[in-house]
């Protein structure tokens, strides 16, 4: 598996690729970079350069679409490849573009489902748009925008997210002059979703340009800044489990990082131990010797066996 061209994480029907990112972990070793690696997701309209923005920044070879034979969905589903030659280690993901003609008007539950996805796994989100497209309702990615508010908005203990708006093909118009406009909107947007408290939009988000750096991402000042704080090594089933939750419609209540890691551990951990147990030879004996009847020391020779799994090391 060449790491830089991608595996499906999740395809476009809503599974989710469980060994294939098994497999992705292994191969790239992130299990081995701690804290040390970050996460970067594009979302946008379809046939905007999403996959060719990313490939261009972070020398992956994700599939392009062909302009030759005409607009249509190239990435299906969610993306994941390995940047090179950047440090710290950082995954990015490739999000199938919306409002495309493939899904249609009826069948926005996937967008939305991803879209949470992507604010949730991510520490930066990239947000391409059309410079002609700025102001516009569904093309500037608006309603993606409200959605991803209305669930920020709702979990106060959220790190904050670094949203990192890319315009494609400027015209003349000034750059500053674009970035009023886009300000406006989204704080428009913010300002129409409900909240539980008077907050602002800058007490969530880190607005970033585009000339910033992702190279030392992690480090104090940069791009990633407030971070989840979830060990490389718990990626996989983090991911999943994130992917589960938003997909059984529980989007609006997210527990918090540290409790679902600590959740994966204790189970992964109680399902070892079961394992152990359950195999052990003592174990065995003593339940092939109770069918023949009562067992002297039943009591005491179980209580030992299962004192041995009972303890964490």
């Amino acid at each position: 598996m060449k790491m830089e061209e991608g595996m499906q994480l999740i395809d476009e029907n809503g599974k989710f690729n469980v060994d294939g990112l098994q497999d992705f972990v292994t191969a790239t070793e992130l299990a081995q970079s701690g804290l040390s690696y970050a996460i970067v997701a594009i979302i946008g309209s379809q046939s905007s350069g999403k996959s060719t923005l990313l490939n261009q920044t972070f020398h992956t070879k994700f599939k392009e679409m062909d302009a030759y034979n005409g607009r249509s969905q190239t990435t299906k589903g969610i993306w994941i490849a390995k940047c090179s030659d950047i440090d710290p280690f950082t995954i990015v993901m490739d999000f199938e573009g919306t409002d495309s003609n493939q899904r249609g008007e009826d069948d926005a539950a996937f967008e939305r489902q991803s879209t949470l996805f992507a604010l949730e796994i991510a520490d930066v989100v990239l947000i391409n748009m059309w410079c002609k497209d700025i102001g516009l309702e569904h093309a500037a990615s608006r309603p993606l925008l409200k959605t991803v508010f209305q669930v920020i908005k709702r979990s106060s203990k959220q790190p904050k997210k670094t949203l990192l708006f890319v315009i494609r093909d400027h015209t003349k118009t000034p750059l500053e002059r674009l970035k009023k406009f886009i300000f406006e909107d989204i704080e428009k947007i913010w300002d129409a979703v409900p909240e539980p408290e008077t907050t602002t939009l800058y007490e969530f988000f880190k607005v970033a340009q585009l000339r910033q750096q992702f190279v030392h991402s992690t480090c104090p000042g940069g791009l990633v800044g407030d971070r989840k704080k979830v060990k490389s090594a718990s990626f996989s089933i983090y991911a999943e489990d994130i992917w589960k939750t938003i997909k059984e419609n529980k989007d609006l209540d997210l527990p918090s990082i540290k409790v679902m890691v600590a959740t994966f551990r204790c189970e992964a951990i109680a399902e070892e131990k079961l394992k152990c147990f359950t195999s052990n030879k003592r174990w065995l004996a003593i339940k092939e010797d109770v069918q023949a009847g009562p067992v002297p020391g039943f009591g005491e020779d179980v209580t030992s066996i299962l004192e041995t799994y009972m303890t964490l090391r």
